[in-house]
């Protein structure tokens, strides 16, 4: 069996991680995101359909609490004045955007498959979103180079996302069990990111990481 090819950063440097019933996880030596085989993917049919089964209900109380995990210290760090927000892969119950525009922003939101509007992609942001989403980005380093074009200089991007666990703990680990999740992401992928990106990267909380990028 030949190496896949890492979908972040493009090297062959990869290697076997773990492997399950359903599916193959490789893990990039160089970059270390773990992601799942090609061969093992869904069609986007089959993805969108399970994306339905998520309840993303915006008058959540407790979908509100969890996402306050990033929105909190993004909103620290935005500050009083009015900035622009994108919230990227916002899913069927954009309630971050809602949250983020209760405290004064002005937000489009973005997803493939619920808000697929090329428009807002045409302009440039002062901070940029992204909560329970990356995990699910097949070719990671297409979204990247997106955002960065994005981003306005000095500009924010908000990431919160499940670090994944050692090999050991990774074959029972419950954020793998769904089958849209298929990049997966640990505090040195994003250490690398910020390098190779020449970002600034802070780690306000568990699960999130918030990058500035140069002005």
């Amino acid at each position: 069996m030949s190496n896949e090819v890492c979908p972040l950063c493009h090297t062959t440097h990869t290697a076997i991680f773990s492997q399950d019933q359903q599916r193959l996880y490789w893990q990039c030596q160089h970059c270390c995101l773990v992601f799942v085989a090609r061969a093992d993917l869904l069609s986007p049919e089959a993805e969108r359909q399970h994306y339905l089964l998520h309840n993303n209900d915006v008058a959540d109380v407790g979908y509100r609490q969890f996402l306050s995990k990033l929105a909190n210290p993004l909103l620290s760090e935005l500050g009083k004045e009015v900035k622009q927000g994108l919230d990227f892969g916002c899913g069927p119950g954009p309630l971050l955007a809602k949250m983020l525009s209760e405290a004064g922003h002005a937000m489009q939101v973005w997803d493939p498959f619920f808000a697929n509007n090329p428009d807002v992609l045409t302009r440039q942001y002062d901070f940029i979103s992204c909560t329970e989403a990356i995990e699910h980005f097949v070719n990671p380093s297409r979204e990247w180079q997106l955002w960065l074009e994005l981003l306005k200089p000095t500009g924010l991007l908000a990431i919160m996302t499940k670090y994944y666990p050692d090999a050991a703990a990774f074959t029972n680990w419950y954020y793998k069990r769904d089958p849209t999740h298929i990049s997966f992401f640990s505090m040195q992928t994003f250490q690398w990111l910020a390098q190779q990106y020449h970002l600034q990267v802070a780690f306000p909380t568990n699960d999130v990481v918030i990058f500035r990028k140069a002005g």
